[in-house]
């Protein structure tokens, strides 16, 4: 079977394609040694957002999808053309050249259904931002399938940081599953509000994403911003780097809004998902983010720490994963952090940037300072419960 360039073959059925990813997640060494595979877990079944039930095809309004012929415009045409009521546009198989300058605006009540063969490839440009597809004051989208890929490595500027592959911008009861995306400009996906000038912004609520790979992309995998309620499961965000944050997940509101008490995440879970191998932080949590839940999550081999929080308020909780061989601190708690609870992780040959010490396994309930390499709790924090965990 035909592969990407990330070695994953392409047309795999649902799961499929992302257990492989997971495969590739953990280094073989420590398959054995206990690390689990999120791909194992039970599968998460993401909803289906309301849409009327008419279907058109982007090759009935002159997508080529030869990777030559810019189909941006037919993308949009088929897009434009569902009625008021809203319905599926899908995309077969082939490389649609995208101008992810101009982007393709989806509506409400739509699903854009790519075939997993279906590749989506931003030209080459200079712009400070982009986003292929982008989501905009719209209730009720679906995205599956395909493959995105952003411009990073044909990139003819050097400046900003905001060329994505997929953008949610103040946008109710979204679906994103069964996606790969790579090589953007700024993050593979990032979710957040629609500013409106000297007034509260426009949250984003009620997203899910499920089952995506986001993975080599320059700013962040996934960015969460400003959003009110959002799942995440069963996904892979690796290998960031570039420009700051270069985190797997960054889950940071906008700081930019002239009003007061409006720049906060609330309600955000993370299960069943993998952040390996990204520039700095495998989880960066970075301030006014109430109610996190991270469970069941493998936290492996990022270059600074594995998961790391600031001004997280909760009740919140980091419960059952395993966060390992990261070069810094596995779980750093900072300031501001409230009203979390930490159990029935497993923690094991973090800090490596000073060597790999072996040690007997054990359990431990509590904190104590021979666990700051694994697990560190800063000044500035507050009814931080830690509860049993294991570390070997």
């Amino acid at each position: 079977m035909e592969q990407n360039e990330f070695g994953l073959e392409l047309g795999m059925p649902r799961r499929t394609f992302l257990r492989n990813t997971m495969m590739l997640a953990v280094p073989l060494a420590l398959a054995g040694a206990g690390v689990p595979f999120a791909a194992a877990a039970a599968v998460y079944v993401p909803p289906t957002r309301s849409r009327g039930t008419t279907v058109v095809n982007v090759m009935d309004y002159g997508a080529k999808g030869d990777g030559v012929y810019d189909d941006t415009s037919a993308f949009q045409a088929a897009i434009n053309s569902l009625p008021s009521t809203g319905g599926t546009v899908t995309v077969p198989a082939g490389t649609y050249l995208i101008d992810a300058v101009r982007s393709v605006k989806l509506r409400g009540l739509m699903h854009l259904q790519l075939d997993l063969d279906a590749k989506l490839v931003a030209k080459p440009n200079s712009a400070d931002r982009y986003a292929v597809l982008v989501a905009e004051a719209v209730q009720d989208v679906e995205i599956s399938g395909g493959q995105i890929f952003g411009e990073r490595d044909q990139h003819v500027g050097t400046t900003g940081e905001g060329g994505h592959g997929i953008h949610i911008r103040g946008s109710k009861a979204v679906t994103i599953r069964d996606v790969f995306v790579s090589k953007a400009w700024g993050d593979g996906i990032t979710v957040g509000p629609k500013p409106v000038y000297q007034k509260p912004f426009i949250n984003s609520q009620d997203v899910v994403i499920a089952n995506v790979v986001c993975t080599g992309n320059r700013r962040n995998g996934l960015s969460i911003g400003n959003v009110i309620g959002i799942k995440v499961y069963d996904s892979e965000f690796s290998d960031t780097h570039g420009t700051s944050p270069e985190c797997g997940i960054d889950v940071e509101p906008s700081q930019t809004n002239a009003i007061a008490g409006y720049e906060y995440n609330d309600q955000i879970w993370i299960e069943n998902c993998v952040m390996r191998g990204n520039a700095k932080y495998g989880i960066n949590v970075w301030k006014n983010s109430n109610r996190l839940t991270v469970t069941g999550c493998t936290i492996v081999g990022n270059t600074v720490c594995g998961m790391v929080t600031r001004g997280l308020a909760g009740p919140s909780s980091i419960v059952g994963n395993t966060i390992c061989t990261n070069m810094s601190t596995g779980l750093f708690i900072q300031t501001d952090t409230v009203d979390v609870d930490v159990s029935g992780n497993t923690f094991y040959d973090n800090y490596l940037k000073q060597g790999d010490v072996s040690r007997t396994p054990f359990s431990m309930e509590g904190w104590a300072t021979k666990l700051r390499k694994d697990l560190n709790i800063g000044k500035g924090t507050s009814n931080v419960r830690i509860g049993t965990n294991f570390y070997k």
